[in-house]
C-alpha cells in the first residue's frame, strides 16, 4: 500500500487534467497486500492513474463517478482464454465448414463480453485470428480487453493442437503432414523453428501443448506429448525473443519435463501430486489452475452427443478432478495465477472462477489477488494489476464487499480500461 499512502500526499486541488475522471469508490481493493484499505479517490488522465486520494476528494475539471456503494480492485487479468472459439456440440464440424472471417467475427463478440466482464487484460493461449484481434482493439477498431497473444499453440504429430487431428485419410493426403510452420514440431530443430515463426506471425508468447488434452480428437487427454530437449529447445530459443512459455500439461511425467525444461507456468496441471508440487517450488513455476473449464467439460460429458465418443470420457475423467488438485496444490504452497479457459466454457462467464477457487480453499482476498497483482507477475507486465500511480487506468467495481461475497464478482456495475469507461 506504500504507492497509495504516497500518492495522498499529492495536492488534490491544482490545474485541471486533460480528459481527467475521478472515481469515488467507498472501498478499493489493494492487490500488492491483498486487503481492502477503504473509501479513495481514484484520478485517472491519459489512460493512467495519477492520483489514490484517501476519502472522497473533489477534482476540478475532472468528470465525477459515484461508486460510493461499490469495492474498486485493479482490471482483472485472465492468464487463460481462447477468444477465438467457443465450444458445443458443433464445434467439430465447423473446423471444416467455417473461414478464418467467420472465427473473426465472432471473436469480437468474445472479446466485448470479456471486457464487460470485468477482465481488462487476457493472454490468449492458441488461436491464430486472435493475433488480429488483438491489433484491432489495440486500434480502437473493436472493444475488448488488452491482449497478450500465443498465435498458434506448439504441438507434436498427433498431439493436442495437431490441427490434423481427426481428419480422414484423403484429407489429410492432400492437406500434407502439419510441421513448425503449423506449430507441430518433432525434434529440436523443429522446436527451434516453430518458436521462430510464432515470432514471425507477431505472437506475444509461445504455447506448448506437453500432456493430451480433453477437446482434441484424441484417446490419451494426458500422456507426455514432447521430449525433455524439445521443450528445452522452445524454451531457450523463446528467452532469445523475450517469450514466456506456457505449458498446457494433464499429466504427471510431462508436467515433470515441462517443469525441468524452464516453461514460466503449467495450466490445468490435472493430475498434480507432491512431487510436482515440490519441483514447481523448487524451479519457481507458476499453475494456472482452470477450474471454470474442467467444471464445464464434466456437466457436458453428462450430455450424451455433446462431445464425440472419443471425447467424453476424457472430459468426465480428467474435468471433475481439476478443482481437488487445486485445492491441494494451494495447501502446497504452489504459486497461484488466475486463468478460466473461456472458450471451452461460454466467454462472459470468467468470473465463475472465483467461485470455485473459494469453494476449494482459497480465502476471496487471494483470488482476487491471483487475478491481478499475481497475473501480472506471471505476464511479466509491470504497469498493470494495481490501483497506484503511473498504473494504467484499469478499474473493476462490483456493489457491496467481494471478500465477504465471491459472487459479487459475476455482478460487475463498472469497467474502466486504460481511462476509458466501457
Amino acid at each position: 500500500m506504500r504507492t497509495i499512502l504516497l500518492a495522498a500526499g499529492l495536492l488534490a486541488a491544482g490545474p485541471a487534467l486533460a480528459d481527467a475522471i475521478a472515481v469515488y469508490c467507498g472501498d478499493v481493493f489493494d492487490s500488492a497486500t491483498a486487503r481492502l484499505v477503504g473509501a479513495h479517490t481514484i484520478v485517472t488522465s491519459e489512460g493512467r492513474i495519477g492520483q489514490v486520494l484517501p476519502g472522497r476528494v473533489a477534482i476540478p475539471g475532472a468528470r465525477a463517478v459515484d461508486l460510493s456503494g461499490h469495492t474498486c480492485t485493479p482490471g482483472w487479468i485472465d492468464l487463460h482464454v481462447h477468444l477465438a472459439s467457443q465450444s458445443g456440440p458443433r464445434s467439430y464440424e465447423e473446423r471444416f465448414r467455417l473461414d478464418d472471417a467467420d472465427f473473426a467475427l465472432r471473436a469480437v463478440g468474445y472479446a466485448e463480453k470479456t471486457l464487460k466482464a470485468g477482465f481488462t487484460t487476457v493472454r490468449d493461449l492458441g488461436g491464430e485470428v486472435t493475433l488480429n484481434l488483438r491489433d484491432a482493439v489495440n486500434a480502437g477498431l473493436v472493444k475488448g480487453p488488452r491482449i497478450y497473444a500465443a498465435g498458434k499453440s506448439i504441438a507434436t504429430t498427433g498431439g493436442h493442437a495437431d490441427p490434423t487431428n481427426g481428419f480422414n485419410s484423403e484429407l489429410s493426403f492432400v492437406l500434407g503432414t502439419p510441421g513448425p510452420t503449423e506449430g507441430v514440431v518433432n525434434g529440436v530443430d523443429d522446436a527451434r523453428q516453430a518458436v521462430r515463426q510464432r515470432y514471425k506471425d507477431g505472437s506475444d508468447l509461445i504455447k506448448i501443448t506437453a500432456t493430451g488434452g480433453v477437446l482434441s480428437y484424441a484417446t490419451s487427454g494426458d500422456a507426455p506429448q514432447f521430449m525433455l530437449d524439445e521443450i528445452r529447445a522452445i524454451v531457450e530459443t523463446a528467452k532469445d525473443y523475450g517469450y514466456a512459455v506456457a505449458a498446457h500439461a494433464h499429466g504427471k511425467e510431462g508436467m515433470q519435463r515441462a517443469i525441468q525444461g524452464g516453461v514460466t507456468s503449467i495450466e490445468h496441471g490435472t493430475y498434480m501430486d507432491d512431487e510436482v508440487f515440490a519441483l514447481m517450488k523448487k524451479h519457481g513455476t507458476w499453475y494456472v489452475p482452470t477450474i471454470t473449464a474442467g467444471r464445464f467439460v464434466a456437466d457436458k460429458a453428462k450430455i450424451p452427443g455433446y462431445f464425440p465418443d472419443i471425447v467424453r470420457p476424457k472430459a468426465e475423467r480428467i474435468g471433475a478432478q481439476i478443482q481437488d488438485t487445486f485445492a491441494q496444490a494451494y495447501k502446497a504452497g504452489v504459486k497461484i495465477a488466475f486463468g478460466t479457459d473461456m472458450g471451452v466454457g461460454p466467454h462472459g462467464d470468467n468470473a465463475l472462477e472465483f467461485g470455485y477457487m473459494v469453494e476449494a480453499g482459497m480465502p476471496p482476498a487471494e483470488a482476487l489477488q491471483a487475478a491481478t497483482f499475481r497475473a501480472a507477475q506471471v505476464l511479466g507486465v509491470a504497469d498493470i494489476g494495481q490501483i497506484a500511480p503511473g498504473f494504467r487506468a484499469d478499474v473493476v467495481a462490483v456493489p457491496g464487499n467481494p471478500l465477504a461475497d465471491i459472487t459479487l464478482t459475476r455482478k460487475v456495475d463498472f469497467v474502466m480500461k486504460d481511462g476509458v469507461v466501457y
